[in-house]
């Protein structure tokens, strides 16, 4: 889940800062354009319109893009974050200066675009596992700085958030068995039981690619275990051995068009890199009336 707080997701400090950032990066000293050909006094009226069906993500954020560019626009939101919504219908109507709706267009679609992308191929991961219980986590394959963005458009698409940075779970991957095998010349298990004392609080989850390294694995008792880049066929025989012990999570370059196979195995989540690192933008449009 995104994390609780008490502010709109466009009202989060960090978030103010992005758009901030992001508005200054377009605009830079002034929209030359805009300011060439229209003139100061010139009310608009537009709306926000998807070019085909979509699940929505990110309209209180676009909204606020506008408000900074200039705190009189109105923007109304006529769908809600995460309803799916057809073609041609407008998710957002916009009265305001021209000026303004035309300087805040590019940066308020980008991020409306991406999140809507984002929840709509998670929306869709979430329906071809319907009925398993399996969930559709995401991953820290984010784009730098927009995290919490692409975090929340997961949400809104059904998915579940898996953790949020290096420091909210542990995650034991390849890597740093390496180390560990170098330094320790230990068990996994071992290593689960290290990271256990080391971080009491926090949730344990060890990546193993064979059988024989999740049997080694499982009397550390970690809370999950990342089944990396194994078959369906193996993933059912891991979860029959993880079963009463942990959780279980299919990975390793796993498209939405695979989700099914591997939901059918019995594991309880399979994450997907591609829901945030591949991003196909959502088609919406800004139509002026």
């Amino acid at each position: 889940m995104p994390q609780t707080t008490q502010l709109p997701l466009e009202q989060e400090p960090d978030v103010q800062a992005l758009l901030r950032r992001a508005l200054q990066e377009d605009i830079g000293s002034g929209d030359a354009t805009t300011l060439a050909l229209v003139d100061a006094d010139v009310p608009a009226r537009a709306s926000l319109t998807p070019r085909h069906p979509m699940v929505v993500a990110g309209l209180g954020v676009a909204a606020e893009v506008f408000r900074l560019v200039d705190e009189r626009v109105e923007a109304r939101a006529c769908a809600a974050d995460g309803e799916a919504v057809g073609a041609g219908r407008p998710v957002m109507q916009l009265r305001g200066a021209a000026r303004a709706l035309l300087t805040a267009e590019r940066t308020a679609l980008n991020v409306l675009q991406r999140m809507t992308g984002i929840a709509t191929a998670t929306a869709a991961a979430v329906k071809a596992v319907s009925g398993t219980g399996t969930q559709i986590l995401d991953t820290r394959k984010t784009a730098p700085g927009l995290r919490r963005l692409d975090k929340y458009a997961v949400h809104c698409g059904g998915g579940t958030n898996h953790r949020i940075g290096l420091y909210d779970a542990i995650l034991i991957k390849d890597n740093h068995l390496a180390f560990w095998r170098e330094n320790h010349r230990s068990s996994l298990a071992d290593a689960v039981r290290a990271a256990r004392k080391a971080h009491p609080d926090l949730k344990i989850e060890i990546e193993v690619d064979t059988l024989a390294q999740l049997e080694e694995v499982l009397p550390g008792k970690p809370d999950w275990v990342l089944l990396d880049n194994m078959s369906p066929e193996t993933i059912v025989q891991a979860v029959a051995l993880c079963r009463g012990i942990c959780k279980t999570e299919a990975s390793g370059g796993l498209t939405p068009e695979a989700v099914a196979a591997y939901a059918r195995t019995g594991v309880t989540a399979v994450s997907l890199g591609a829901l945030t690192h591949s991003v196909k933008a959502a088609d919406i449009g800004l139509d002026f009336e």
